[in-house]
């Protein structure tokens, strides 16, 4: 009995000197970290991760704000959008599925960035709505340009040029608002079957010929 003790004995204090001195040695690590003001490291990591989603998250809304832009130029400038027509053409699976991503990306912008910071599921259908937005514009935008006016017929490209020298003279602040009503009316009657204008394409040129000046 009194050897199996001793065995025992033999076996725990090793085991127990070691945890001792394991012990002693996280004590002092912790202690100089406290000493050079510095947090745990697992605590350490954490703020840069969140550094690094709020740099993501901001980023990205930054690139949806760029791809809003790009489609505002279209919309606010007729001449551009008539050269390209395929942009506003909801018969087009491009123009399509690039008005359906940004819907998307719009209906999941936050309202502040900081909101996506403690949740990740929406950070993530966000991340990828942006980025399937940014896709089909890029395509959109890119076949659009390929085609230019080449689905219409030479008939229908010169209503095209006419549509686009009366709205120039619609939105013409030199021209009288008689002018300009008259022009535009005609602009409509030129592109009347051939495409239709964007709503604030629309309500911009006629928030001008009334005289009405944008915030």
């Amino acid at each position: 009995m009194i050897f199996r003790l001793l065995e025992l004995l033999i076996v725990i204090v090793p085991v127990i000197g070691a945890l001792y001195a394991a012990f002693r040695g996280i004590s002092a690590l912790t202690k100089r970290q406290n000493d050079a003001g510095q947090e745990p490291v697992a605590i350490r990591d954490e703020p840069k991760s969140q550094a690094a989603q709020w740099r993501t998250i901001t980023r990205v809304i930054d690139e949806h704000n760029r791809t809003d832009t790009r489609w505002l130029d279209y919309e606010l400038d007729v001449a551009k959008l008539l050269d390209f027509p395929a942009m506003t053409d909801m018969r087009d699976p491009l123009t399509v599925d690039f008005h359906r991503a940004k819907l998307r990306a719009d209906l999941l912008r936050p309202g502040k960035a900081e909101d996506l910071l403690g949740d990740p599921e929406a950070a993530r259908q966000y991340l990828d709505a942006v980025e399937s937005y940014v896709t089909a514009f890029d395509a959109a935008e890119n076949e659009a340009r390929r085609r230019g006016r080449s689905d219409f017929s030479r008939q229908e490209q010169q209503r095209m040029t006419r549509a686009q020298s009366l709205l120039r003279v619609a939105a013409d602040g030199g021209a009288t608002q008689q002018e300009r009503e008259r022009a535009y009316d005609l602009a409509c009657g030129e592109l009347d079957g051939l495409l239709v204008l964007p709503d604030r394409t629309r309500a911009a040129l006629e928030r001008g010929i009334a005289g009405e000046l944008d915030d």
